[in-house]
C-alpha cells in the first residue's frame, strides 16, 4: 500500500525529485573557457610539459618524472606561493626531473567531509561551484605561466571540460580505478594518466584500467556548450599505472615493481611504472614519505628498471590541519587541511635527491 503522503495524482513527484532539494545553473565550459583562455605563453607549457612527459614515459626521455604538490588545494594564494618555489628549483633539476605540480581540486572521500575548492570554493558548506571552476582554472593558468606543468585528478566525469585543457598530467585515484566510467574518460583525454591501484592494493585493477583506457569508447557526457552528448573516442595509449600502496601495506618495493610490470606485458600494455611515497606507501605518516623517496632514489641510482615517476604531497607547511566550514580565516597558511603533507625544505632537498639518483644512473 502506498504511504498515506503519496500523491499519486502527480507522476512527477510520485517518480521522481523526491530527494533533490535544489537544482541550480552550472556555467558552460566554453563560457568558463571564454572568460580565462589559455594564453600562448600557458599553451605553450602545457604542450611541452606533455610531450615531455610522453617522452618519459616511453623511455626516450630518460629523466624522472615527479609529481609534487598539495594534497589538494584549499588556498589558491598559497598554492601560487607554494608554485613559485617549486617553478624556481624545478629549473634548477631540469636535466635530470620532469617536475609536474600537483593541483588537486576534487577530494574524494571514502564517507564524508571537505570534497576539494570545485565543489566548496569558500570552505563553509555554501557549494559554490561556479566559483570553485572559475578559482580552479585562473589558478592552473597562473601556474602554468611560470613555465611550470600541472597535474589533477579527475573525479567528477564532468569537470575536466572546463580545466582539462589547461592540465598536463592527469590521474585517477584509488576509488574510481575499476569504474568504467572514469576508464572511458582517460580514453579521451588528451594528456597521460595515471591510474591507482584500488585502496585495498590491488594491483591488477589498475593494470586492467590502462588497458580499458586504451582503447576507445562511446559514452555520454557534455559538450562545450553544457548540453547533453554522445562522445566517440580513440583511445589513450599514455595511460599508465600508480603503485600508491593499500591497507594491505606498502607496495613500493622491487618485487612488486617487478610484478607490476610483469602484469603490464601480459596485458600488452608499456611496462612502466610510478609510485606514490605518500597514502598506503607512507601509511599516511608524512615523515615516512621522506624515507620512501630516499629509498626509491636509491634504486633509482642503482638502475632498477620500470619506475619512470615518483608522486609525493608536500606543501608550505609541514602536517595537516582540521577545517571547521565556515572559519577559514582561522587556518594556518600553507598548511593542508587533507592529508600531511612535507614542508617545503624537506621537499627541495628530496628533489635534489632524486636529481642526484639519475646522474648515478646516468
Amino acid at each position: 500500500m502506498p504511504s498515506a503522503d503519496t500523491d499519486l495524482t502527480d507522476p512527477l513527484t510520485a517518480l521522481d525529485g523526491q530527494r533533490t532539494t535544489s537544482v541550480r545553473p552550472l556555467l558552460s565550459p566554453a563560457l568558463l573557457r571564454e572568460d580565462h583562455p589559455v594564453d600562448p605563453g600557458a599553451a605553450k607549457t602545457v604542450a611541452q610539459g606533455r610531450a615531455d612527459t610522453v617522452g618519459v614515459l616511453d623511455g626516450g626521455d630518460d629523466r624522472l618524472l615527479v609529481v609534487v604538490g598539495p594534497c589538494s588545494v584549499h588556498d589558491p594564494v598559497a598554492a601560487l606561493h607554494y608554485a613559485r618555489l617549486l617553478a624556481e628549483h624545478a629549473e634548477s633539476v631540469r636535466d635530470e626531473l620532469h617536475v609536474v605540480m600537483r593541483v588537486y581540486f576534487e577530494k574524494p572521500r571514502t564517507t564524508l567531509g571537505w570534497k576539494g575548492l570545485i565543489n566548496d570554493p569558500d570552505l563553509d558548506g555554501s557549494y559554490a561551484v561556479n566559483r570553485g571552476l572559475r578559482l580552479a582554472r585562473r589558478l592552473l593558468l597562473d601556474i602554468s605561466a611560470l613555465g611550470l606543468p600541472v597535474g589533477c585528478e579527475f573525479l567528477d566525469p564532468i569537470t575536466p571540460q572546463f580545466i582539462a585543457d589547461t592540465v598536463t598530467w592527469g590521474s585517477i585515484g584509488a576509488r574510481t580505478a575499476a569504474s568504467q566510467v572514469h576508464r572511458q574518460l582517460c580514453s579521451a583525454l588528451s594528456m597521460p594518466v595515471g591510474i591507482k591501484n584500488s585502496t585495498d592494493g590491488d594491483v591488477q585493477v589498475a593494470v586492467d584500467a590502462t588497458r580499458a583506457a586504451a582503447a576507445g569508447h562511446v559514452f555520454a557526457g557534455i559538450n562545450d556548450d553544457g548540453l547533453a552528448a554522445l562522445l566517440t573516442t580513440s583511445g589513450n595509449p599514455d595511460c599508465h599505472v600508480i603503485l600508491r600502496g593499500g591497507s594491505a601495506g606498502p607496495n613500493h618495493d622491487s618485487a612488486t615493481v617487478a610484478d607490476t610490470l610483469d602484469r603490464l606485458r601480459a596485458a600488452g600494455q608499456p611496462e612502466r611504472v610510478v609510485v606514490d611515497a605518500s597514502h598506503g606507501n607512507s601509511g599516511k605518516d608524512h615523515h615516512r614519505q621522506a624515507e620512501v623517496v630516499r629509498e626509491l632514489a636509491g634504486r633509482v641510482g642503482d638502475g632498477e628498471r620500470g619506475i619512470v615517476g615518483v608522486m609525493l604531497e608536500s606543501f608550505l607547511e609541514q602536517g595537516r590541519q582540521d577545517l571547521t566550514l565556515g572559519e577559514a580565516g582561522a587556518l594556518a597558511y600553507g598548511r593542508s587541511i587533507t592529508d600531511a603533507c612535507l614542508d617545503w625544505p624537506t621537499t627541495a632537498t628530496l628533489l635534489d635527491d632524486l636529481a642526484d639518483a639519475v646522474r648515478r644512473a646516468r
